[in-house]
């Protein structure tokens, strides 16, 4: 299996623990979602259990293009298991989807299922998913606060997203209003919280 965790603690006591299984085996390891689907290709893993919160480029996206150019299944742990994140997660083909809490042992017998063939949701996070508050925000409005969550001013980004400043100063307050945030940090916060964004 490919394994990736930017964590290298995370990810070298994981590759230790699940090469202890005498069945499964981790072929490659990587610290990024960048690095996680250039690997994969070369390695041909047939499995990979990647992290969602790795950046650059995070798990979601590598889970994506490792299951589109390959076809292996993909199983993600979490330290953040938003609900919204799992409807995300289950659209781009993952198989499995773990919290980080989840023990080492048990995370095994998953990856044999999701090997398998066969689906693995943690039931907390689908009991959550089914209480999820719908997304009020636009399209734009999230694009705006993914930027805002890491702390871009204005002017920036605009830039990033190819509006005017004026423009993203509206699509702000427009999810501010929709969210009752005070602040569009608070707003993106919010959205991160819900697994918006």
């Amino acid at each position: 299996m490919l394994l990736g965790d930017d964590e290298v603690l995370v990810r070298g006591a994981l590759a230790a623990l699940l090469s202890l299984e005498p069945d499964l085996s981790v072929v490659a390891e990587a610290s990024s979602g960048t690095e996680a689907a250039a690997l994969a290709p070369a390695v041909r893993p047939d499995l990979a259990v990647l992290d969602l919160e790795m950046p650059p480029g995070d798990g979601l996206a590598a889970a994506a293009e490792i299951r589109a150019r390959l076809g292996v299944p993909v199983v993600l742990v979490t330290r953040h298991a938003r609900p919204a994140i799992l409807r995300r997660a289950l659209a781009a083909g993952v198989r499995g989807f773990v919290p980080k809490t989840t023990p080492a042992v048990r995370l095994a017998a998953i990856i044999r299922e999701v090997h398998g063939g066969r689906r693995y949701v943690d039931p907390d996070i689908a009991a959550a998913a089914l209480n999820e508050r719908p997304c009020p925000l636009t399209a734009r409005e999230l694009e705006v606060l993914r930027a805002t969550r890491h702390g871009a001013p204005v002017s920036e980004i605009a830039r990033a997203v190819h509006l005017a400043p004026g423009t993203v100063r509206n699509y702000l307050s427009g999810a501010m209003a929709k969210l009752q945030a005070p602040t569009r940090h608070a707003a993106a916060r919010t959205a991160w919280e819900q697994g918006w964004i």
